[in-house]
Parts: structure tokens; C-alpha cells; sequence
């Protein structure tokens, strides 16, 4: 499955893209340099799959590559930065 990235200069998001439709997204709007994600959501079809932790994965490479930091107030992000100190690198 192929995470794809969007981002507007303001905000953006990692998302998987079935048939047209997104069916798994993490959002995030820009602070200064530095990204808040804000929002995950997977469809029924992903559920189970760790899809949420590969979105998280993908804007922690994105954060590591821009030299920028995130601030996870999605409550799924947030858990995830909580549990694996090994992303703490880019925690704001």
C-alpha cells in the first residue's frame, strides 16, 4: 500500500487513496516550520492493519527530511509518540 503526501504550504496530509477515495488520512496544519497533527482517521477496510502507524511513520520521515518538528494533538498520534521513544527526535 502506497502512503501518499499533500501539503498546501498550510496544511497537509499522508493518506492511502482507494478506487478515487481517501481511506485512510493523518492531517496536519503548518506552525512556523514545524507541523501539528491534528487528525488520523483509517476506514473499516484498514482497521487492524497498523495503517495509523505507517501514516505516523511517513510524516516522522517527512520531519526527519525537512528538519522540522511535530506537535501530535491527534489523540492516536499522540499515543503512539508517547509509547516510542524512538521517534522522539521529532517531537515538539
Amino acid at each position: 500500500m502506497k502512503i501518499l503526501h499533500k501539503d498546501d504550504g498550510s496544511k497537509g496530509m499522508f493518506y492511502i487513496e482507494n478506487d478515487g477515495k481517501h481511506t485512510a488520512i493523518m492531517t496536519y496544519v503548518r506552525a512556523g516550520k514545524n507541523i501539528i497533527i491534528d487528525h488520523t482517521e483509517i476506514d473499516k477496510i484498514h482497521s487492524g492493519k497498523g495503517i495509523g502507524r505507517q501514516l505516523l511513520e511517513k510524516a516522522v520521515s517527512f520531519a526527519r527530511e525537512k528538519n522540522i518538528k511535530i506537535m501530535p494533538l491527534c489523540p492516536f498520534a499522540k499515543s503512539v509518540f508517547d509509547k516510542d521513544k524512538d521517534i522522539h527526535d521529532v517531537l515538539m
